[in-house]
């Protein structure tokens, strides 16, 4: 079986259990809803909000480099930690990892399985939050590279060398759900022209851990998303098109793979723009 592009980006359980008291590590559990931690957590873990600490009210991304820079230091990370990033929702750890490579942090891993795999493994659980003593941190002008932008995506439609990817559930897609309900008042549901549907969880086994890189390749190949396509993945909000963003990338190596974050909260409200 061959391996990941990028193998040691990924970590395993048994992984983060031999190294929960290391000093130059640092867990990130990013959820929407805070009860999530505080009902239990890897022991040492740090708790983001994604609503609060990541998205800005409109539900776009924050690129804020400042506001950035206060959320590491209050987490007690420096540029040397070796942070390792999951989450109860199973793209957290693919958005935070695209969080952190936006802003140029060096060593960043994702938990494989996340926290399901934890909990399913019978692994230690804490409920108390972490006492963090804030550090000091630099982050780098956020890479622009790393984002697809909406004048990118309009120009992709229709180009044979370009594909974008739409990771939502097929309800989304479909126009049937505007995020997870039926569209209210003005909300456009539907999708990008042109966008191919593969919903962000199929790169996933059951127990929440990647697939194979042949399975991967399988999946992805069979939508004619290929390595030699430049590729814009999108979502709702950039999370979930985050976590695929992770797979092609550092997994299955594509080097033309960019995450559209303003992604359908941005496409849809645009006026007269086209959309399926």
């Amino acid at each position: 079986m061959s391996q990941y592009t990028h193998s040691n980006i990924l970590v395993d359980t048994q992984w983060v259990f031999e190294h929960l008291n290391h000093p130059n590590i640092r867990l990130i559990q990013a959820d929407m809803n805070p009860e999530t931690y505080n009902t239990g957590h890897i022991p040492g873990a740090v708790f983001w909000n994604i609503t609060t600490d990541i998205l800005l009210p409109d539900y776009r991304i924050n690129f804020d480099p400042d506001i950035w820079q206060k959320l590491l230091e209050n987490s007690g990370i420096t540029n040397q930690t070796t942070v390792i990033t999951y989450g109860d929702f199973a793209a957290t750890g693919g958005l935070l990892f695209w969080l952190f490579k936006v802003f140029g942090h060096n060593d960043v891993r994702v938990l494989n399985g996340g926290y399901q795999k934890w909990l399913s493994e019978g692994r230690p659980v804490a409920i108390d939050s972490q006492l963090i003593t804030p550090t000091e941190y630099q982050p780098q002008t956020p890479d622009a590279n790393l984002r697809a932008f909406f004048d990118d995506v309009q120009q992709s439609i229709g180009k044979s060398d370009t594909v974008l990817v739409d990771v939502r559930t097929p309800q989304e897609y479909n126009g049937e759900w505007f995020f997870m309900q039926p569209p209210q008042g003005t909300e456009r549901a539907g999708h990008i022209p042109g966008a191919v549907s593969v919903y962000y969880e199929l790169a996933l086994n059951e127990d929440g851990t990647f697939k194979s890189v042949e399975e991967l390749q399988t999946l992805y190949s069979s939508k004619n998303i290929t390595s030699d396509k430049e590729v814009i993945t999108y979502c709702a909000v950039g999370g979930r098109s985050a976590h695929t963003w992770f797979v092609l990338k550092y997994l299955l190596g594509y080097s033309k793979v960019r995450n559209y974050d303003g992604s359908w909260n941005e496409w849809s409200r645009i006026p007269n723009i086209a959309i399926e």
